[in-house]
């Protein structure tokens, strides 16, 4: 059987670094499951860097060692690569979903056929760009 890959939004991996209980039950068993593959894409490592620099995310641990923590944890950690950073530009806007680190890691799971584990029920609106999603 081949393992499922599940890319993990910001939110949720630093909710599974942080082993907050905002993680739902069936999210942590997809995790857990040794048979998926857990994604955390170079996109997410970014926005936490950008939003911890001017203010706007304090974390208690030390954003450095979030490779570490992943790699502890099991989660693979995925480049930007350049031609997905230029085609996500194909990606349908939506009014009322303009984050742009978020419409990122949404094409990245469109295009490789990823499940993106996210609370954001505002991506929904991009099930019908072939977004798979979980919470």
């Amino acid at each position: 059987m081949q393992s499922l890959k599940y890319m993990l939004d910001t939110h949720t991996l630093l909710w599974a670094i942080g082993n907050s209980k905002k993680i739902s039950k069936k999210v942590i068993q997809v995790i857990e499951n040794s048979d998926n593959d857990i994604l955390a894409s170079a996109v997410s490592l970014w926005e936490i860097a950008l939003k911890n620099s001017i203010g706007k995310l304090e974390l208690d641990f030390d954003i450095y060692k979030i490779p570490e923590y992943c790699d502890i944890m099991g989660f693979k950690l995925i480049p930007l690569e350049p031609a997905d950073a230029l085609n996500s530009s194909k990606l349908q806007f939506r009014k009322d979903h303009k984050d742009p680190f978020d419409r990122m890691l949404i094409y990245q799971c469109i295009k490789n056929k990823y499940i993106l584990i996210s609370r954001d029920s505002r991506i929904n609106s991009y099930k019908d760009d072939g977004l798979n999603y979980f919470w």
